[in-house]
Protein backbone atom coordinates (compact mmCIF):
# COMPACT_ATOMS: atom_id res chain seq x y z
CA UNK A 1 0.00 0.00 0.00
CA UNK A 2 2.41 2.52 1.22
CA UNK A 3 4.48 1.26 -2.37
CA UNK A 4 1.61 1.84 -4.48
CA UNK A 5 1.67 5.88 -2.78
CA UNK A 6 4.84 6.64 -3.20
CA UNK A 7 5.05 4.87 -6.52
CA UNK A 8 2.04 7.43 -7.63
CA UNK A 9 3.74 10.24 -6.20
CA UNK A 10 7.36 9.62 -8.17
CA UNK A 11 5.07 9.25 -11.24
CA UNK A 12 2.80 12.51 -10.67
CA UNK A 13 6.08 14.07 -9.73
CA UNK A 14 7.90 12.81 -13.15
CA UNK A 15 4.62 13.62 -15.37
CA UNK A 16 3.90 16.95 -13.91
CA UNK A 17 7.65 17.50 -15.15
CA UNK A 18 7.27 17.06 -18.20
CA UNK A 19 4.02 18.43 -18.76
CA UNK A 20 5.81 21.83 -17.53
CA UNK A 21 8.53 21.10 -20.03
CA UNK A 22 5.87 20.59 -22.77
CA UNK A 23 4.60 24.20 -22.32
CA UNK A 24 7.16 27.12 -22.84
CA UNK A 25 8.28 29.65 -20.62
CA UNK A 26 8.29 29.62 -16.83
CA UNK A 27 5.34 28.65 -15.28
CA UNK A 28 4.47 30.29 -11.64
CA UNK A 29 3.00 26.88 -9.98
CA UNK A 30 4.33 25.13 -7.09
CA UNK A 31 5.83 21.79 -6.68
CA UNK A 32 2.90 20.16 -4.88
CA UNK A 33 0.94 21.18 -7.79
CA UNK A 34 2.54 19.97 -10.22
CA UNK A 35 2.75 16.35 -8.46
CA UNK A 36 -0.92 16.55 -7.81
CA UNK A 37 -1.55 17.53 -11.77
CA UNK A 38 0.76 15.03 -12.59
CA UNK A 39 -1.03 12.26 -10.55
CA UNK A 40 -4.61 13.12 -12.02
CA UNK A 41 -2.82 13.55 -15.33
CA UNK A 42 -1.25 9.75 -15.07
CA UNK A 43 -4.84 8.47 -13.86
CA UNK A 44 -6.88 10.12 -16.41
CA UNK A 45 -4.58 8.71 -19.30
CA UNK A 46 -4.58 5.41 -17.95
CA UNK A 47 -7.93 5.72 -17.83
CA UNK A 48 -8.01 7.05 -21.26
CA UNK A 49 -5.69 4.36 -22.51
CA UNK A 50 -7.04 1.57 -20.80
CA UNK A 51 -10.38 1.56 -20.29
CA UNK A 52 -11.58 3.60 -23.44
CA UNK A 53 -9.16 1.72 -26.09
CA UNK A 54 -8.14 -1.23 -24.55
CA UNK A 55 -4.60 -0.47 -24.88
CA UNK A 56 -2.65 -2.88 -22.47
CA UNK A 57 1.00 -3.05 -24.03
CA UNK A 58 0.46 -7.33 -24.20
CA UNK A 59 4.18 -6.73 -25.70
CA UNK A 60 6.25 -6.35 -22.40
CA UNK A 61 8.36 -3.63 -21.82
CA UNK A 62 7.59 0.15 -21.02
CA UNK A 63 4.18 1.49 -21.51
CA UNK A 64 5.71 4.88 -23.72
CA UNK A 65 1.81 5.77 -24.86
CA UNK A 66 1.09 6.10 -20.82
CA UNK A 67 3.83 8.20 -20.34
CA UNK A 68 3.26 10.73 -23.37
CA UNK A 69 -0.39 10.89 -22.85
CA UNK A 70 -0.16 11.48 -19.71
CA UNK A 71 2.50 14.38 -20.39
CA UNK A 72 0.19 15.78 -22.75
CA UNK A 73 -2.99 15.83 -20.28
CA UNK A 74 -0.19 17.13 -17.51
CA UNK A 75 0.71 20.38 -19.85
CA UNK A 76 -2.98 20.97 -20.25
CA UNK A 77 -3.66 20.56 -16.76
CA UNK A 78 -1.55 22.53 -15.60
CA UNK A 79 -2.70 25.68 -18.30
CA UNK A 80 -5.87 25.21 -17.01
CA UNK A 81 -4.74 25.41 -13.35
CA UNK A 82 -2.95 28.86 -14.47
CA UNK A 83 -6.02 29.78 -16.06
CA UNK A 84 -8.05 29.35 -13.32
CA UNK A 85 -5.74 30.95 -10.28
CA UNK A 86 -5.18 33.75 -13.21
CA UNK A 87 -1.27 33.13 -12.93
CA UNK A 88 0.57 33.37 -16.22
CA UNK A 89 1.63 29.89 -17.54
Amino acid sequence: MIGTIIGAIVAGLIIGALGRLILPGKQNISLIATIIIGIVASLVGTFILGAIFGYGNDNGGIRWWFWIVGALLAAAGITAYGRVTNKPV
